[in-house]
């Protein structure tokens, strides 16, 4: 089960990123020691004014991760390659042989825990009402991204049951909030230009999380010692529909709401599949415009069970969706 401590020595990857930095914050504000890793050409400054580690470099690295993982006792795993298009051997490269690499770098005898971030995207492409953890993601996934985040959390896993790692498996829904610089940065230019388009139904779930429900997710599988070993599906814990949350977006940011003529989801599938086709067999290094991967996002209804969280681990998120949205569009807002 690990090292019984109050004060660790943690090691956060993808520490440059919105998941990442926030644990950073909230690792110094607990009094952690943190090391941070973060890419080669990232900025670092956000962690170097809160006194953390920082190493820079990637899991591929030749002389990482052992350089990051020297005196750690906890590790957040964050790092990830993410995206909706490309070969899948590019994203298990990083998501599934980097974790293996930094497992492997490890002594599971002088670790507290291992947190490894995995998604709610690992879930069927289907509609979901509650699904909760006793539903087995699928084998196989059409897209890169998914397919190698399904194969990461099996080798986590794996690697608990085999050789002891006192590993936690974190599904986190939609993540948004303050330092987000790339998913909702991308939907409000899309906004502005007007190509959101609703696929299936607006009053479809989305399944957000604020970033700082999710930190206080971590914090509670770090200091519990009945996480370990489980896999736990996180959000706000409210429905949050598709409609509510792009509105919210575009009047927070006095961006055009979209009009609410859905895409029957039969065509939008059609369409992706076509374009995606089109765009292999040119050797498209850009995704389309639509994909199947969008549609998951966009035209599903995507409604889970957080009750095990709530059991387990006592979690309740801290702040609803509309507290989080306010704290994310007033940075935004303050940053331009």
């Amino acid at each position: 089960m690990g090292l019984k401590m109050n004060n660790h020595t943690c090691l956060i990857t993808g520490a440059g990123g919105l998941v990442g930095s926030s644990l950073a914050e909230a690792c110094v504000t607990r009094g952690f020691k943190v090391k941070a890793l973060i890419r080669s050409g990232s900025d670092g400054s956000f962690l170097e004014k809160l006194g953390v580690e920082v190493v820079r470099g990637d899991l591929q690295d030749k002389t990482l991760p052992k350089e990051a993982t020297q005196g750690v006792d906890t590790v957040f795993h964050c790092a990830a390659k993410v995206g909706d298009w490309g070969p899948v051997d590019s994203y298990r490269q990083v998501n599934v042989e980097g974790l293996r690499k930094l497992l492997d770098s490890l002594e599971p005898t002088q670790l507290y825990k291992f947190i490894h971030f995995s998604s709610l995207g690992v879930y069927e492409a289907r509609h979901h009402h509650q699904t909760d953890e006793s539903t087995p993601p699928p084998d196989q996934h059409f897209d890169g991204y998914t397919q190698s985040k399904v194969e990461s959390e099996k080798l986590a896993l794996q690697y608990h049951k085999e050789k002891a790692y006192p590993i936690v498996v974190l599904r986190p829904g939609f993540i948004y909030g303050p330092r987000d610089r790339t998913v909702l940065p991308r939907l409000m230019e899309k906004l502005k230009t007007k190509e959101v388009k609703y696929i299936g139904s607006s009053g479809y779930a989305m399944n957000t999380i604020f970033v700082g429900n999710l930190v206080q997710a971590a914090l509670l599988a770090l200091d519990n010692p009945n996480a370990v070993g489980q896999v736990f599906n996180l959000t706000d814990g409210e429905k949050v529909s598709k409609k509510r949350f792009i509105t919210t977006i575009a009047k927070g940011m006095n961006l055009p709401t979209p009009f609410f003529i859905p895409v029957p989801l039969w065509l939008a599938k059609f369409i992706a599949s076509t374009m995606e086709k089109k765009a292999l067999k040119s050797g498209a290094l850009n995704a389309p415009k639509v994909t199947r991967a969008n549609i998951k996002f966009l035209g599903l209804n995507l409604d889970f069970s957080i009750e095990k969280a709530k059991r387990i681990l006592g979690y309740s998120p801290s702040k609803s969706f509309d507290e989080g949205m306010a704290e994310t569009l007033n940075w935004y807002k303050n940053k331009s």
